[in-house]
């Protein structure tokens, strides 16, 4: 896992949509507003997002249901070092705890895809995304994880590959309302945060720091992944 210092930061979209101002501009295209300055306590997040190889282990050692696509119940060789998908919410949760962990908060999430600047498009800076920066607009599926550039903090993939699941609910205008400091997302809702995009996504619009997806709790899709965070326990 990677240490993620805690801090103040600017969470939400920084930068104008094309039309944005105009009246009839679709308003779920604005959840990622006010940008308003919020802080996290430190914590770990998992460098890499978890792999079928990981999750093999979770679903042998546990008797859980594994993925549809895998047949005979066992992940391809092939395959093994790829994010593992078509898990749901509640999928990801238990193996996070499995593994003495759990989901990111969304603040979490977005705090570690940023870096330590503050401000920028993407984790890389504000350079249009390329090809050698992410795993993006492919036909085919994810790719092994890793092979890309890791953003400032060390981690790999935060943009493109899968979507990743957090821990929230998500609320339209729950940036309105969230407290600064470790928001945890609102207490109920119909979907959880996804964040991230994916290796099916263009990057005209998905693969930012600040771009909020969502899907049904019980959703399980080849683009959804996700990476598990632990708690920074300050020693006294």
């Amino acid at each position: 896992m990677v240490f993620i210092p805690g801090g103040e930061f600017s969470r939400g979209r920084t930068y104008d949509w094309p039309d944005e101002k105009l009246i009839w501009y679709p308003t779920p295209f604005k959840d990622d507003l006010p940008v308003r300055k919020i802080a996290v306590d430190p914590f770990y997040m998992d460098e890499f997002e978890v792999t079928n190889r990981r999750y093999a282990a979770f679903v042998k050692a546990t008797r859980h249901k594994p993925p549809y696509h895998w047949r005979s119940g066992e992940v391809a060789p092939a395959v093994e070092t790829r994010p593992v998908v078509n898990v749901s919410w509640d999928d990801a949760s238990a193996f996070c705890a499995w593994d003495g962990k759990r989901l990111p908060t969304e603040a979490e999430w977005e705090r570690a895809c940023r870096g330590p600047a503050d401000g920028l498009t993407y984790p890389w800076g504000n350079a249009n995304p390329a090809n050698a920066l992410a795993v993006y607009g492919l036909d085919n599926g994810a790719a092994d994880v890793g092979s890309k550039p890791k953003n400032a903090f060390g981690l790999a993939d935060m943009i493109g590959n899968v979507w990743e699941w957090n821990a929230d609910w998500y609320a339209r205008t729950y940036y309105e309302v969230a407290t600064p400091k470790n928001p945890r997302g609102p207490g109920e809702g119909r979907y959880r945060v996804l964040r991230g995009g994916s290796w099916f996504d263009t990057p005209e619009t998905f693969l930012t720091n600040s771009y909020r997806s969502w899907a049904r709790q019980g959703e399980r899709s080849p683009t959804i992944g996700f990476r598990c965070v632990k708690t920074f326990a300050r020693s006294r």
